[in-house]
């Protein structure tokens, strides 16, 4: 999986700023190229967009997963477990709400991982895993 290349993804905000310090200052992203409606994050060396819209409204969306309703849309990266419980630690220290606690799913199943769904200030869902064995990401 090292030679995966990054993914770029864009995505609607209704307030730069408020992007600008999530994902800067809670994420622990690097900013990169910006304008007046956008700004380019390095979200663990992959590229995502905060487009601005100010009539953007979060999709309330899910589907039943291993327990929990999982907000859809939503994206995210797929961490090392030592990164994963630094972002959680992070997230927790900032104040951010949980839509779903960092916890392990499918445990003793196929797939077994550890995840987290929160939103950012815009509403959009973000998910956090990270596998013991990697092999597991595509287990079925």
């Amino acid at each position: 999986m090292a030679d995966i290349r990054p993914f770029h993804l864009a995505f609607p905000v209704h307030d730069l700023a408020a992007a600008r310090r999530f994902y800067v200052g809670v994420l622990g992203c690097d900013e990169g190229r910006s304008a007046d409606r956008w700004i380019d994050f390095d979200l663990f060396g992959h590229q995502i967009v905060a487009h601005l819209d100010e009539d953007a409204a979060p999709a309330r969306a899910s589907n039943p997963v291993d327990g929990n309703n999982v907000p859809v849309p939503h994206f995210g990266v797929v961490l090392t477990m030592a990164d994963w419980h630094a972002l959680a630690e992070r997230v927790r220290d900032a104040g951010i709400a949980f839509g779903i606690e960092p916890h392990i799913r499918f445990v003793g199943q196929p797939g077994e991982q550890a995840t987290m769904f929160f939103r950012d200030f815009s509403g959009n869902a973000l998910e956090f895993k990270a596998f013991g064995d990697d092999a597991m990401l595509f287990a079925t």
